[in-house]
Parts: C-alpha cells; structure tokens; sequence
C-alpha cells in the first residue's frame, strides 16, 4: 500500500507542475487538485497503452511512472523553479500567520479542506468492508451491486492478462464500459496494494480534487467567496424534498425522530420501485460509479479553462485570483485566500514574471482544455460526449473560432483513437440505447411533479436567480450565455433514453445540475449578504436543498448495516481458482452478481445479466445455454466445447439460481474446493 500512495503522490505532483505551462494564476491548491485528477488520469491512459503492448507487468508500471513523470523536468527551468518555489514559500508564510494569528477565512477554508478530506476517507472506508471471517462487505447499500463488477474489471487487469480487454463479465465480446479508473486501481493492486486500498487511495484523491476543482470553478465564474464555497456543497448535497420522508418514518417508529434519526434508512433520494429517482451524488454516483468520479473532475477543469480563455482580457489575465492561498505576481498586490483582501507578501521576483510558453493565455488553455479532455473517452464516455456538445454549443454562442478549433482539434487527435478502438468489431447494440422517453425516471408522476419532488426548490431558486435583477442583472450576461447549453443536459436526457437502462440518462442529467449549481450559490449568497430575515431565509433554503443529500451521507457513516457480497469460503475459493488456473482461462458459473470468480481476473462466461444489459448486449442465447449446461443436458458438452470452458464452477450459487445435475459435472476432473465452492477442469 505504501508504494501505491507513494505513486499516487508522484503523478499527483507531477500533474501540478503541468498546469504552471498553461494556469499562470492558479493557486497551489488548485494545481494540487487538478494535478490528482489529471495526474491519475494520465498515468491510467498512459499505463493502459503500454499494458496493451506487453501486459501489466513491473515494467510497465516503471515505464509509465517514468511518462507521467516527465513534467518534473520542468523544474530545470529556472523562472519556472523559482515560480514554484515562491509559491510554496507563500503557502508556508501563510500557514505560520494563520497559527499565529488566526483569521476567519483562513481558518473557515482550513477546516473546509480537512472536513472534506476526513469525510471522502470515512465515506470510501465503508465502500469495501473486509471482514477476514465473514467476507466482503460493502456498507453502501447502493453499491451492492457496483462494486463485485468494479472488482470483476480490476481483478481482471491485475490478475487475468486482460489485454486488450474483454468484458469480464461476459467473455469473448469486446470491453466496451469506461474502466480506466478501475485500470488504475489494477496497477496499484498490481503494486502491491489490496483491492481495499487500491479504491481507497484513488477515490479519496478523486474525491477531494474534485471538490477542489468545483471550489475553483465557483470562484473564477462567481467571483464571489461565499457561493463558491457553496457549490461543491450544493452539487454533493443534491437531493429534493426526500427529507419529508422523515415525518412517515418518525410516526411509525417508537421512539419517534430520534429513533429515525438513530438508524436512518439507506436513502432519501433514490428508493427502489418508486419515483423517488435523483440520487444524492456521493451515495448513487461517486461511491457506485468509479467511472464518473475521474469524469466529472476533469470535465470541470475543463470548463474552468473554458471560462478562462474566453472571458479574461489581457488585464483581467494577470488580476485573477483564483481561491486560494497565494497571492499574485510581485509586480501588483496579491489578493489574500480565496480572493479576499490584498496583501503585498512573499513578493515573486521580476524575473520569474517571464516564463511562459509560446502563443497567447488562451491559446495555452484551450491546448490544455483539450488535452484533458482528451482524457474522457475511457474514463467516462458520457462525459466526453457532454464536453464535446457544450463545447460546441458554447462556440457558437461566443464565436471565438479560433480558441474553440484549437480546443477541437487538440481533444480529438487524442479522443479518436481511443473511441475508434473501444467500439472496433464491438458486439454493443447500438439501438438499445435509444429511444423515446419523456419525463425521465418519473414512473407514474406528473413529470413537473416528478422533478419539483426529486429536485426541491433547486429549479425555482434557479429561474429566480437567472431573472433576480436590481441595478443589473445578479447573473452577468456573459456567464448567462455560458450556462445557457448546459441546459440541453437537462431538456434531451426528459426526452431521449440515451442507455439501456433509462436511470443511467442521470450520467448527463448530472452535469445540468452541476452547472447550475453555482448561479444558485449565486442566489444563497446574496441573500446571506443582505439583512438578517434574508439572511435566515438563505440558510433555510440552503438546508432545504441539501437536507435530503445530508441524509445520505449521514446514513453511510453511522449505519451499522453491512451488507455481504462474499462470503468467506467464496473469498477462499477465488485463492483455490487463481492457483489452479491460468489467467486468460474462461470459466463457467452462475449468472450471478457476486460469484467469487470475479475476484480472480479469469474470464467469466457469463456474470450478472443486469450488468450485461446495460452494456448493451444481447445475454438472453447465452444464459439460457447455461442453464442447459449445469442441468446436464444432451448437448452440454458439445456447448462447454462452443464457449471453450475451461472451467466450471458449482457451488451454493449455483444450486440457488438454476438445477445443477452434479452427476454431469462428476465425469470431470475435481481440481480444487472451498466449503461448498468445487472447481472442475473441463478441458483435459
């Protein structure tokens, strides 16, 4: 585990030292954040291409540490070296005048950052649970079902030569599902790490840069400390009016509200088999969706650099001041943490003013806004998808052509390659991911009903923050005209079903509410600022939108449920099938979310059909030639021979889903048991 962090702090680092070619006024948190979440990304890519050519081996691993590494060579540039030792100069000032002698902002972004940091830890803790003699745990009710298939993909990296990649759930058919996220977890397993830690390490990091990220992009479209404080909290506590629940719930338990409060059910946003559908981003999207936690991050920092490049003149390029801890060049007064008061200290000498690459501010952000996005592809495709249409979009409104080609061009050199390969000789059933649908999840509701119920007054303070108008307008026109494509990320996922499974539309439905969540803290701030009766109402508001996500969060850290996915003698068993077999074997067993096959990088048959239908495959032939198999029908040999099975699996999961004819499988060779988990050698 030592290792894997240490190698996640190397491509963190060297993913700040990128952003001094293109970011001159970013602080050292931001670059730390966004160089976590490029940094990661990068080494996964990086990693991947090298894997592809000679397998995931020690060195690879060496190979890509070194590639995503290469940005410490910046350091030899003197101006750049001095840059950076300026700022972390600033940053060591600025912590010895906070301790001693504390100020409220400082003090309020210390606690900030550090509750976050201890939140994300405690939240992804519960993610995986090892329990050395009762098995695997998860205590994330919605992740019950996400996180054996994320091992399936992990496991089948570090474990199972997986490369190129099949499906690990589905074998023969090509991997198709957004895994560089899991692919980097394989290298830190791979490093040594256990598949716990290899999460832990890589979600805690994500988590927090993208806190910071969004913290960042508040600020440099708000300008405004309070509501880019807001933000992230407004985008992670999202929810609706789900908190009412808490009425029917206290009136049906004896000890009342505390009683609720005491052993909170799983969710208040997301319930099965009813229309409460949103979801609290944490609990349904970054602790379940590990793909969408590397996406969403990068997708911001490109809207950040966006927003940048088109907004700044020449003056305002050297006056930003991004929230931070750092102050600007020597040559003005620096803008204190975060953007509150000037101050002239730690003044950067002259000569570091002068580094800087070829081409103008923007130019050096639209490279760098598609080089990131360029990163998407196989991290979250939805993602890419939604950069590149709002891209798009908001050159048109702009017109700044030659900014918004630029970052065309660069995202695609790197993007096509990667989607030409992912969908090349795919088996994904292209129309099964659209369709017509109207009003999303909504069930049997009003889908204005739907959305006023899962959404609270989020939309209502949204309009009202758009038409708040005094001397001028509370949301400036350009930054109007930059938020007005987001809202297609609203309008087609209520239209078009754009996944197999239409709840998944909430992977583009997300980056509306992302969007808009800073000209609600817009609103909130506002209103904090004015007199003490609207002061109380931002704070009303404001716990309104994010009571229901509260809840959430509140029930992941203090409920004592756990929830097994394997058991013991399954955790001892996938031991058994990685002894026995070779990695690339491909082996038979239930069609199940949780057979311990998944932890063993060998090639699954077939694993959970939900999973497989999402993807977009056509499971239904295959599984019920399983059946056929296990039940020992007369041509079941002859299908083990069709799918080349080397082996088969028969055990409680088994025998719990279909008739398992034991005699058939007695004429095989017994090479291995755990309990009741028996694993035979099919092929001679």
């Amino acid at each position: 585990m030592i290792l894997s962090l240490l190698l996640a702090l190397l491509v963190t680092l060297s993913g700040a030292l990128v952003t001094y070619l293109y970011d001159s006024n970013a602080s050292v948190g931001a670059r730390l954040c966004t160089g976590a979440c490029v940094g990661l990304g990068a080494f996964g890519l990086i990693g991947f291409i090298l894997a592809l050519l000679f397998g995931l081996t020690n060195s690879t691993i060496t190979l890509a540490t070194v590639v995503t590494a290469a940005p410490f060579a910046l350091l030899l540039d003197s101006k750049l070296r001095q840059e950076v030792l300026s700022d972390l100069q600033d940053v060591w000032v600025r912590i010895q005048e906070t301790v001693a002698r504390p100020k409220g902002p400082e003090i309020g972004y210390a606690l900030f950052y550090i509750g976050v940091a201890i939140l994300m830890l405690l939240i992804f803790n519960r993610a995986m649970i090892v329990k050395p003699t009762e098995g695997i745990y998860t205590g994330v009710l919605n992740n019950f079902g996400d996180l054996p298939f994320h091992l399936s993909v992990i496991s089948s990296f570090a474990f199972g030569n997986n490369y190129p990649p099949e499906d690990p759930t589905y074998a023969g058919v090509r991997f198709t599902y957004p895994f560089l996220t899991d692919f980097i977890s394989a290298i830190f397993v791979r490093c040594g790490a256990s598949f716990r830690a290899s999460m832990l390490i890589e979600n805690v990091l994500l988590a927090v840069g993208f806190v910071g990220v969004l913290h960042r992009w508040g600020w440099e479209m708000l300008r405004d400390r309070v509501a880019a404080l807001l933000t992230p909290l407004l985008v992670l506590l999202n929810g609706g009016f789900g908190w009412v629940l808490l009425k029917d719930l206290a009136a049906n338990n004896e000890n009342g509200l505390w009683g609720v409060i005491s052993n909170l059910p799983p969710s208040f946003t997301v319930i099965p088999e009813t229309s409460w559908r949103w979801g609290n981003a944490i609990s349904s999207l970054l602790v379940t969706q590990r793909g969408i936690l590397l996406g969403l991050p990068l997708a911001v920092i490109v809207f950040t650099q966006w927003w940048l490049a088109t907004t700044e003149g020449p003056a305002e390029e050297k006056r930003n001041e991004p929230p931070s801890s750092r102050k600007t060049k020597a040559a003005k007064n620096k803008q204190q943490d975060w953007g509150a008061q000037k101050s002239g200290r730690v003044a950067r000498s002259a000569d570091v003013q002068g580094f800087a690459l070829p081409g103008s501010t923007a130019t050096r952000r639209m490279v760098a806004a598609g080089l990131i996005a360029g990163l998407l592809p196989l991290a979250h495709a939805h993602s890419f998808v939604v950069v590149m249409i709002m891209g798009a979009c908001i050159a048109l409104l702009q017109r700044q052509w030659r900014h918004w080609i630029t970052f065309a061009v660069v995202a695609s050199l790197i993007a096509i390659p990667q989607m030409w390969w992912s969908t090349h000789g795919s088996a994904v059933h292209a129309g099964s991911f659209f369709a017509w649908e109207f009003g999303w999840d909504h069930h049997d509701d009003n889908p204005v009903w739907f959305w006023f119920k899962n959404t609270g007054l989020f939309i209502p303070l949204l309009v009202a923050a758009i038409l708040w108008r005094n001397a001028d307008y509370l949301v400036p026109r350009r930054l109007l005209f930059f938020y007005l494509p987001f809202t297609l990320c609203f309008i087609v996922p209520n239209v078009v079903k754009l996944a197999p499974w239409i709840w998944d539309n909430v992977k583009v439905l997300f980056y509306w509410w992302l969007a808009s969540a800073p000209l609600v803290a817009l609103l909130l701030a506002r209103l904090w600022r004015s007199d003490a009766f609207q002061r109380a109402i931002a704070v009303a508001l404001f716990v309104c939108l994010t009571l229901a996500g509260a809840l959430d969060v509140a029930s992941i850290l203090t409920s004592p449920a756990d929830y097994q996915i394997f058991d013991p003698n399954g955790v001892r068993f996938a031991e058994v099938v990685k002894e026995q077999t070779q990695p690339r074997s491909t082996v038979i067993h239930a069609p199940v979310h949780n057979t311990p096959v998944f932890l063993t990088g060998r090639r699954s048959l077939m694993g959970y059909p939900g999973h497989i239908w999402t993807h977009g495959l056509d499971f239904g032939p295959r599984q019920d030639e399983i059946k056929r198999i296990y039940s020992g029908a007369s041509d079941a040999s002859a299908l083990l021979a069709k799918y080349d099975v080397d082996y088969a699996v028969v055990g409680p999961l088994e025998k719990s889903v279909m008739p398992v004819n034991e005699q058939f499988f007695s004429r095989y060779q017994k090479v291995g048991q755990a309990g009741e988990y028996r694993l035979y050698k099919i092929k001679p």
